[in-house]
């Protein structure tokens, strides 16, 4: 089986194209910037790469249109022709407390999703024009999908209610969701495999640390809680945005500091976090040379931040689920930043937790064992897959 797995974000289509019966990556890329004057597009398989090239998209079907060109292009495609395509696996975002698993994609689906737009409004508008665009460019090939909010839909009432009059709940469904469940899930699944361990005896807690970043809490191969909550603010520092922060500030900068709506809005999501601390850069590649290379105190501190948060919230899941026995970093940052790693682990020891320094410091893009010899729980790295992850779902769905 071969699948076309797409993410479709407000401006831009992330893609690959799947061979299920090896794993391999056929072909993948982006299209960026739809919409907007000039679009960007990347195509790359085993033989050819076309980086960033400036053409015109002006939506989601065009720019689907141009990523399956590309795959059945006589010279550098990895198709003939588009039977091969036998299914196609959305990463989608939002579908409230409708699903909790991956989906096989039908009128009922979209119209949980488009119920749902008020809870996404970024995201679920595009997931929509996603399944549109391969309707009219596909119409024969099977559509799943994988929600964020799927994995994240075992956690207890007692995890997932606010404090907030329950009416608001009851009526408008305003609860912690969590997002990212898809790479959470993942990375749990292959350090059960990686240590030979069942999933449904482990305790885990998964750091997804990217420009968005989410800690989740594993027991027994479930989600029990997570970082995000009803949108992806909440939660840890970000690389735009807020996390957690006293709910009072945004009435405050509104009815004290004259800030309209929009204003705060802009500020919690896209100047907070690692940007807005620091002044620098939402790039910890950059806040990593800034530390390294010119002990910049400024990138020191918003990294303390960054750390501090993160280390919070490993002890309360600690204590949510009794005991650990496996902490994963994942995603950009948390694959790619030793220092940050080093320091998230520092004076952990009271739970257990022990880094080899001399492993932390090493690159790979494999998965890699970090803990030290005498640490009572282990530490992993392991690379995320989201898109393989898709992939594997909807195979699931389309073949039992």
């Amino acid at each position: 089986m071969k699948i076309l797995v797409l993410n479709c974000g407000s401006s831009s289509i992330k893609y690959q194209f799947i061979n299920m019966a090896t794993s391999e990556v056929m072909a993948e890329g982006i299209a960026e910037k739809i919409g907007e004057t000039i679009s960007l597009f990347t195509y790359k398989s085993a033989k050819y790469t076309k980086k960033k090239q400036e053409i015109v998209i002006d939506n989601h079907e065009q720019g689907l249109a141009l990523i399956l060109s590309s795959l059945i292009d006589k010279t550098n495609g990895v198709i003939t022709y588009f039977g091969e395509i036998d299914a196609v696996g959305h990463r989608l975002v939002h579908a409230g407390e409708y699903y909790s698993g991956a989906v096989r994609i039908d009128d009922h689906v979209v119209e949980v999703m488009t119920e749902c737009i008020s809870l996404a409004p970024l995201h679920n508008p595009a997931n929509l024009e996603g399944i549109e665009a391969v309707k009219k460019e596909l119409p024969s090939v099977p559509q799943c999908g994988v929600f964020d909010t799927a994995f994240h839909q075992t956690m207890e009432p007692y995890a997932y209610l606010y404090p907030l009059p329950l009416d608001l709940y009851n009526t408008y469904k305003i609860r912690r969701y969590g997002f990212h469940g898809t790479s959470h899930k993942y990375v749990s699944m292959k350090a059960a495999e990686y240590l030979q361990k069942d999933l449904k005896n482990m305790k885990i807690i998964t750091c997804h640390l990217g420009n968005g970043a989410s800690i989740t809490a594993i027991k027994n191969g479930i989600s029990v809680d997570t970082s995000m909550g009803f949108t992806p603010l909440e939660g840890l520092m970000m690389g735009s945005r807020c996390g957690d922060i006293d709910p009072a500030i945004p009435l405050h900068m509104i009815l004290q500091l004259g800030m309209t709506v929009d204003e705060v809005n802009t500020i919690l999501n896209k100047k907070s976090g690692m940007l807005g601390l620091s002044h620098i850069s939402n790039d910890m590649r950059i806040i990593e040379e800034e530390i390294l290379e010119k002990q910049n105190p400024v990138a020191i501190q918003a990294l303390d931040v960054y750390c501090y948060r993160i280390k919070k919230y490993i002890g309360a899941y600690f204590a949510a689920m009794n005991g650990l026995d496996v902490l994963i970093f994942t995603g950009g940052v948390g694959e790619r930043m030793p220092i940050m790693r080093e320091q998230v682990c520092r004076d952990l020891d009271a739970l257990g937790i022990k880094i080899n320094l001399e492993e932390n410091a090493r690159f790979s893009d494999d998965i890699q064992a970090l803990s030290a010899v005498d640490s009572q729980i282990t530490v992993l790295k392991i690379p995320t897959n989201e898109e393989l992850m898709i992939a594997l779902e909807t195979q699931r769905i389309l073949t039992t």
